[in-house]
């Protein structure tokens, strides 16, 4: 008999047919002369209903160990349901029960249960409906990202997870070392002797795979990066991860122009795939979580999308009929509250800023013609405000080399980086886009620890 998945039998199962579920107990409700219980195996927001009866062997034991958290193995026919809501369930032939979970001490009853208490208990929650359907959807959006750049001739990279190069230049990283903690070697000023460390030198956990995705670029065209970053800033809010996924396009050949193009129709065809691949569970999000999902996603996958310079935007600002919390002007990077005005209330759709000022962006952005701006762009989104962010490159080296020398990076440090621009130098544009802050964006959840399977912040690092 022929094991199926849930989803696949709620959507083609067919009345008379035989086969074999397994999964959790969701819920059990006994009567007189049978039992209820409703088996869940992740694969859908919705279970599947079995009937049990008393004809099936061992009746009395399989039901008293049928609780809610137990694993079960079912075989059975399909038959017509005449309950609300539900097109076929399983009449039970037989019924094996792998795992019991006593209703006791099974923190996952039948419930709601706070998003704050389902963290202290990651390796049960997914179980839950909610973060069932997270991790769904993240699943859909991470195939859809891969199945956008490589229809569109990409190649996957993958950048190093440990690296001596800070990209963003934030200095909150986190140092990976061999050196024994309790007795270091130190220099003659004092300072811990990286140079007797496991590389050689200084080496952290990567903050970005940016500046490798451009060496990849220069060889390749068009690559892109999916994989974990991190960053060692003690911020306890529901916006920020130590460790998260990044998603970073690199481009040779191609400016600042291009760079948005992609953009936009990289949004709008993640969105699209998960509505399309995802349904119950975006309903189930806009229903729950956050009214505005659907509205928001279909707002994303149809309009076009707003550009205006930076210098337009702070103009736009200082003429709003409202006090911001933080201060609008000239040369002052734009705020969260900042973003979503122009995005949710003044424009109403996602909505691209370009060319920002040269002092609040990183050392590699192309400078402008004007000396004064660089060709950055930020893609701002109602409800969440900057949701991927990227520029043209630097590829004239004296200009690079000068920008080096205003911030104090040493050109040693990245020799590699300023021989692109020796050999064989072209226009270059990429973008990041945070993994998690995207799923975020797209289910409505409220705290980016519940988009992670297992989040990683300060003083937490189980499992």
């Amino acid at each position: 008999m022929t094991t199926r998945r849930i989803a696949d039998l709620l959507k083609t199962g067919q009345p008379d047919e035989t086969t074999t579920i397994q999964g959790w107990v969701r819920t059990k409700r006994e009567q007189k002369e049978f039992t209820f219980i409703e088996v869940n195996d992740g694969s859908s927001m919705a279970g599947l209903q079995v009937v049990v009866t008393q004809t099936v062997p061992g009746y009395a034991e399989a039901i008293a160990r049928l609780n809610t958290g137990a694993s079960v193995e079912v075989a059975g026919v399909l038959v017509p349901s005449l309950g609300k809501g539900q097109r076929i369930e399983l009449k039970a032939a037989s019924v094996l029960v792998h795992g019991e979970a006593n209703p006791e001490t099974y923190p996952l009853q039948k419930k709601r249960h706070s998003f704050e208490f389902l963290r202290t208990i990651g390796h049960l929650r997914s179980r839950t409906n909610t973060l069932g359907a997270v991790f769904r959807v993240r699943n859909a959006t991470a195939q859809a990202i891969h199945s956008f750049f490589q229809a569109r001739g990409f190649l996957w990279v993958h950048t190093p997870i440990i690296t001596a190069s800070d990209c963003e230049g934030a200095g909150e990283l986190f140092t990976v070392t061999g050196l024994d903690l309790k007795n270091p070697p130190k220099t003659a000023a004092g300072a811990v002797d990286f140079e007797q460390d496991f590389f050689g030198k200084h080496a952290y956990l990567t903050v970005s795979g940016q500046l490798e995705a451009e060496i990849m670029a220069m060889a390749f065209t068009n690559v892109y990066t999916f994989g974990p970053t991190f960053r060692a800033e003690n911020s306890n809010t529901s916006r920020h991860l130590a460790e998260f996924w990044m998603v970073e396009p690199e481009m040779a050949f191609c400016a600042l122009e291009g760079n948005m193009e992609l953009a936009e129709a990289f949004l709008k065809y993640v969105f699209k795939h998960v509505l399309e691949t995802c349904p119950d569970d975006m309903a189930f999000f806009n229903e729950r979580i956050e009214k505005t999902v659907l509205e928001t996603a279909e707002n994303i996958i149809n309009s076009e999308f707003g550009r205006i310079t930076y210098t337009e935007a702070i103009a736009l600002l200082e003429k709003a009929d409202r006090r911001f919390e933080y201060p609008v002007s000239w040369g002052l990077d734009l705020q969260s509250e900042h973003e979503r005005y122009l995005a949710e209330e003044l424009f109403k759709k996602p909505l691209i800023v370009t060319d920002y000022p040269t002092e609040i962006k990183a050392f590699y952005m192309r400078l402008s013609d004007d000396g004064k701006t660089v060709r950055a762009m930020d893609v701002l989104a109602p409800r969440i405000g900057e949701i991927i962010g990227g520029s043209q490159r630097e590829e004239r080296l004296d200009v690079l080399e000068r920008r080096m020398q205003e911030l104090d990076i040493p050109a040693a440090d990245l020799w590699w980086y300023l021989d692109l621009r020796r050999f064989g130098t072209v226009p270059h544009a990429g973008f990041g886009l945070g993994f998690e802050r995207l799923v975020q964006f797209m289910t409505g959840m409220q705290n980016i620890r519940d988009v992670i399977p297992f989040p990683r912040a300060p003083l937490s690092a189980d499992f």
